[in-house]
């Protein structure tokens, strides 16, 4: 495969030593040459001077037979617009932008342009930290992940005894979730579904962010019947 990528910045240069790791081709393009003294002497062969928008840099970095492009530069409208020439102008098919502003990484995400928002994911990750459980001792929901338009997350959440002995099937049926995965005894791991819940795991719950906070507050209350079934 052959990577073209915008921005020779820390990401920028660290996501090229990857590409090349795996044994692909990788360019990289940035207006401060400078920055290619981030990148290997064998990944600095490749660079190329110049902005998102410019064809001539494009072309040179090899977007007419690229497999993938990323726009990691420092400038989120830098980053749409490089990425939207890649994709609309040069039918590059994996393309991915890097967008710190969350109500743009949305906009863009439904234009069917993939971003990361990072502004968003780095909130979310202290906001763990900082708050890492509730009064009651289980984890406050806070998303582990989140798409950058905003929808679906992924929630990490203790669950009240009452759940214990419910299985997972019942679980993403019952509550409109699906379950990525559980931590049991300190151990990560993938959930069967047919497989009861015991005390004290923690479930990975994938949803949408309304599902999800409906699922938490039942998990929490104990609350094992739906209305409709009570």
């Amino acid at each position: 495969m052959h990577i073209v990528i915008l921005g020779c910045g820390r990401v920028g240069a660290r996501l090229a030593h990857m590409v090349e790791d795996l044994g692909h081709t990788v360019a990289v393009i940035d207006r401060d040459p400078e920055a290619f003294r981030r990148l290997r002497s064998s990944t600095a062969k490749s660079a190329v001077e110049g902005t998102g928008h410019d064809r001539d840099a494009l072309l040179h970095a090899g977007i007419s037979n690229a497999d993938a492009f990323a726009a990691v530069s420092s400038g989120d409208n830098s980053n749409i617009i490089a990425a939207r020439v890649a994709r609309e102008d040069f039918g590059v098919r994996q393309v991915v932008a890097r967008i710190y502003d969350p109500r743009r990484a949305e906009v863009y995400q439904r234009l069917g342009i993939p971003t990361v928002g990072t502004v968003r994911w780095t909130a979310d990750t202290i906001w763990r930290r900082l708050f890492p459980a509730d009064e009651g001792g289980e984890p406050t929901g806070a998303p582990e992940w989140r798409d950058a338009a905003g929808s679906p997350v992924l929630v990490g959440t203790a669950v009240h005894d009452n759940w214990a002995g419910t299985s997972v099937d019942r679980i993403e049926t019952e509550l409109n979730v699906r379950v990525g995965f559980l931590t049991r005894d300190g151990h990560n791991v993938l959930a069967r579904g047919a497989e009861p819940l015991r005390e004290d795991d923690v479930l990975h719950l994938l949803a949408h962010d309304a599902d999800a906070a409906a699922a938490i507050a039942r998990l929490h209350s104990g609350a094992t019947e739906s209305e409709e079934d009570a």
